[in-house]
């Protein structure tokens, strides 16, 4: 799963996936024009040649963590979302998220946050979080996947094993999860868990150490955690992403290419390089290939993570014929203009507002 600079897809990704195939391409805010420009680069990127379709994804959550700005609508942080203990307010913002990812072609939508915010002095996830109880945000979270999902958009829930109880940000450090098992299967698994009995498309592992059930290696490249806790014990038969293996708190430890071949071994079946380095996403990309051809990457792990991502792309990518049409025809582009950012979504956002 490529990231890319600018507001054009480049000629090194069409070359990438000419060569490799990739599993998805990434939008984050540098690529991001105006809507009409979102959906002619995501017509392209769903033509890119491939065994299957690449994902069209982004990080698409509210507050913070908004790739998508300019004309679309700014949805407040997913906090208020708790704070006003509605669930259908949950759900209308949800199809209007996902009415607006779907008019510029988006597929899979990093989000909802299910981590649970026990920690006030836990800054990187805040107030991305939807609420403080397990409870809460397991029933938002839910509410949330139901109606990305029920509209035809897949939905990611993150960050597995739990983010919601550390310190360090793992974009610049490696954060620490101290609990023991018992209160992590009553606090940090609760939104998982029910968000796997709701059918969620995908999951998004973290790069946090939890001594408790590993001692050596982060959520992300852990065997007992991923295998473990979210295939065997949770019984989570989708799809696993990692988050961006840039981040420093893998890329300290393992070169990038490295560190891939230990996600997808532990259970991952999407790796995220996001920055835009090609080279560095070609040497992951032939990493795997060489892990695969040396059997350090069993080809049975190979032949479950295309199955996990061709079931999904069954659900939400396949036989839709929704990308090509999107930036085609006037009637698509005066259609888009009508939904994103549209007035009934203001209303939306600025009823979760009162309750920031």
């Amino acid at each position: 799963m490529a990231g890319f600079a600018g507001p054009q897809l480049p000629v090194e990704l069409r070359s990438l996936a000419q060569e490799f195939s990739l599993g998805g391409v990434v939008f984050f805010a540098r690529n991001v024009e105006d809507g009409e420009q979102v959906a002619e680069v995501a017509r392209q990127i769903a033509e890119l040649p491939g065994a299957l379709p690449p994902w069209v994804s982004v990080d698409q959550e509210g507050g913070r963590v908004a790739r998508f700005k300019r004309g679309f609508t700014l949805w407040p942080p997913m906090a208020t979302l708790g704070r006003s203990g509605d669930v259908q307010l949950a759900r209308r913002f949800a199809r209007a998220l996902a009415a607006e990812l779907l008019a510029v072609g988006v597929t899979l939508d990093f989000a909802p946050v299910l981590d649970v915010f026990t920690n006030p002095k836990n800054t990187v996830i805040g107030d991305r979080a939807l609420a403080q109880d397990a409870r809460a945000v397991a029933e938002l979270g839910v509410a949330i996947i139901e109606e990305l999902q029920g509209a035809g958009l897949a939905a990611c829930g993150k960050h597995f094993p739990g983010h919601g109880d550390t310190l360090a940000d793992s974009h610049h450090d490696l954060p620490y999860v101290e609990h023991d098992p018992e209160r992590l299967r009553a606090v940090e698994f609760e939104p998982f868990r029910a968000a796997i009995k709701a059918d969620v498309a995908s999951l998004m592992t973290c790069h946090v150490l939890v001594p408790s059930i590993d001692e050596e290696r982060p959520g992300t490249v852990s065997p007992k955690i991923v295998q473990g806790l979210l295939r065997d014990a949770l019984g989570f038969k989708g799809l696993v992403f990692t988050d961006d293996m840039e981040m420093k708190a893998i890329a300290a430890r393992w070169p990038v290419p490295q560190a891939a071949v230990l996600a997808v071994t532990a259970g991952c079946d999407g790796v995220l390089v996001c920055s835009g380095n090609y080279d560095l996403q070609a040497a992951t990309v032939e990493a795997l290939v060489k892990a695969v051809e040396q059997e350090e990457i069993p080809y049975k792990r190979v032949e479950q993570a295309i199955a996990h991502q061709r079931a999904a792309k069954e659900r939400f990518v396949l036989g839709r014929g929704r990308l090509t049409a999107a930036t085609t025809t006037a009637e698509a582009r005066a259609r888009l203009r009508q939904v994103v950012g549209s007035e009934s979504h203001q209303a939306i956002a600025a009823e979760m507002a009162k309750f920031a």
